[in-house]
């Protein structure tokens, strides 16, 4: 035997560097796959094994109730003047400037508003369906005939809308397709005392789909509204320079407090704070969902924010609609220890009122004695 065949055989550079590239790309290939799959597997059980955020859910259908009784309750005593035949000289019955009153479906209140008797029924009525929608009752029934009264009822007057009213008609048509009163409400009361449905039915599984898209969509449509918001602000001079905050609490419109309002901005580091830390919070809401810190931080962030455009510029119900909506980002084993140390509170309470009783009705027989 040769000495040639007893040495190892090189092997070619470019071979061997091709066999590491064809094994990467088919290692990288199966873990792709294997994410791909993994994530259509996690996609499909999170859209039809359960009904996400039922809780949240129902403090939104609660809250925006909510909201909608305290405009209707707060403006009644100045209902024809602000919404009726007082309001006839700005000419919108004429020619309105809203499309939905020309649609025969969302006309109701603009053919009434000449007709005080008719208008102050048809306002007490949507009161009263209001009133429903937060003990949800017959919420599947009641909540399109609530959007269709509703959208009526304050698109007849669009000189007092706000973007309040869109982010309330918005989140009202999809909850229609979700299950708003699956907690909290009457409806829920109604089915615990009735047979559920198999969770593994199609019917059941089809209702979570669609409540748990309707959840997507709640979600990106608030991100869209906050980033949108705080880009269009980050543009702007008064935002960049720090002052914004500053001008709408100083003007008769908005400054429902003048004397807190000039408290509050007389301390320029402070107004710049405020202006920045708005545009943060705004920019970046979306990112902060995706972790439990970040959410706790961004969610008391956001709220802090409505509650100060509601006490400090006098738009409570555009405030409590958007936190409405946002009731949806705290978890459901969160509202229900909220709820459950809210009813130990009560049992408590009405124990300690008990034991008072109990301790007057022993010393009264005493005292008789005495």
């Amino acid at each position: 035997m040769s000495d040639n065949s007893m040495k190892p055989q090189r092997r070619n550079p470019v071979t061997v560097a091709l066999a590491f590239l064809r094994l990467l790309i088919v290692h990288v290939c199966g873990l792709i796959r294997d994410t791909v799959i993994r994530g259509i597997d996690f996609v499909e059980c999170w859209l039809l094994d359960s009904r996400k955020a039922l809780y949240g859910t129902a403090v939104t259908r609660i809250l925006l109730g909510v909201s909608a009784l305290g405009l209707l309750l707060s403006n009644f005593s100045t209902r024809l003047y602000s919404f009726g035949s007082g309001s006839v000289w700005n000419g919108e019955v004429i020619a309105p400037k809203s499309d939905f009153p020309k649609v025969w479906l969302f006309s109701v209140f603009h053919h009434a508003i000449t007709n005080d008797v008719l208008y102050t029924a048809l306002y007490i009525v949507l009161i009263a369906i209001a009133v429903l929608v937060v003990l949800g009752w017959r919420t599947k029934i009641v909540l399109p005939v609530f959007l269709i009264m509703w959208v009526s009822f304050i698109e007849a007057n669009d000189m007092l809308g706000d973007q309040g009213d869109n982010m309330f008609r918005i989140a009202i048509l999809v909850l229609i397709f979700m299950d708003p009163a699956a907690r909290w409400s009457l409806d829920a009361r109604r089915r615990a005392k009735s047979a559920e449905l198999d969770p593994e039915s199609y019917l059941s599984q089809g209702g979570n789909l669609l409540h748990n898209l309707g959840l997507v969509v709640l979600t990106a449509q608030v991100c869209f509204v906050y980033v949108s918001g705080a880009l269009y602000k980050a543009a702007g001079e008064p935002w960049s320079g720090g002052y914004a905050v500053y001008n709408p609490l100083q003007t008769e419109r908005f400054g429902t407090w003048p004397i807190l309002s000039d408290w509050l901005t007389a301390w320029g580091p402070a107004v710049a704070f405020g202006t920045w830390a708005s545009i943060i919070i705004q920019a970046s809401f979306a990112c902060m969902l995706l972790s439990r810190p970040t959410r706790v931080l961004g969610l008391i962030g956001i709220l802090g924010f409505h509650i100060g455009i509601a006490v400090l510029m006098g738009l409570p119900w555009f405030s409590l609609t958007m936190v409405a909506i946002d009731a949806i980002f705290v978890r459901d084993r969160t509202w229900a220890a909220m709820a459950a140390r809210i009813r130990e509170f009560g049992r408590q309470a009405a124990g300690r009122q008990t034991a008072g009783r109990q301790v007057v009705d022993r010393q009264e027989p005493v005292a008789e004695q005495v």
